[in-house]
């Protein structure tokens, strides 16, 4: 198979965007890969990343691929998982205490951040509504997330993704009051569930 030949089928298996890393890992020289994208009139979306013209624009997807160790959570997570009524009008991540998030908040991305132990807790992937797998947590952490959170999000937000939650055939209730009490928000969480259910 040609350069050119293997560079289109990494396009179409990623859907219209192509990663530097991926062509050098089948053997392509960064300098081709460039050349490719160029002389086939991509947009370079991010380091590493292209963009087909003719491809729908991912912004989650390029996040991911421009910040790998983030995780989306609170309402983009509600929404990734089929919890929120509507997209949310600005990302949210969760990095672990100590990262540098200057180039994330530029950006306007609402950045959170929790402690080494307990970032990796309910980490999930989900396909983004363009379809590329990202990073997010689990309903049952991302719950916890807005209880934790309660402060800097509306409580009408937080009441409609608990019911959401409870309507689902998948909710785990003791792994949500694990996680409850891993981050300290129990004695509420049981509050609300009470009234809830």
């Amino acid at each position: 198979m040609s350069k050119s030949a293997l560079l289109d089928s990494l396009v179409r298996e990623n859907k219209g965007f192509l990663k530097t890393s991926d062509g050098v890992r089948h053997g392509i020289s960064g300098p081709s890969i460039r050349r490719y994208a160029r002389l086939h009139s991509f947009e370079r979306v991010a380091h590493g990343l292209y963009l087909a013209p003719d491809a729908w624009k991912d912004e989650l997807y390029i996040i991911q691929v421009r910040y790998p160790k983030a995780v989306f959570s609170h309402e983009t997570a509600l929404y990734l998982l089929g919890l929120a009524e509507r997209e949310p009008t600005q990302y949210t991540l969760t990095l672990k205490t100590g990262t540098n998030v200057t180039g994330l908040t530029k950006q306007g991305i609402k950045v959170y951040k929790v402690k080494d132990e307990l970032f990796d807790e309910g980490i999930i992937e989900m396909p983004s509504p363009v379809g590329h797998m990202v990073r997010t947590y689990n309903p049952e952490r991302t719950i916890i997330d807005l209880f934790r959170s309660r402060r800097n999000i509306e409580i009408q937000e937080l009441q409609s993704a608990v019911r959401a939650y409870l309507r689902s055939d998948e909710k785990n209730i003791p792994l949500l009051m694990r996680y409850a009490k891993m981050f300290s928000v129990e004695k509420t969480v049981r509050q609300y569930l009470e009234v809830l259910l």
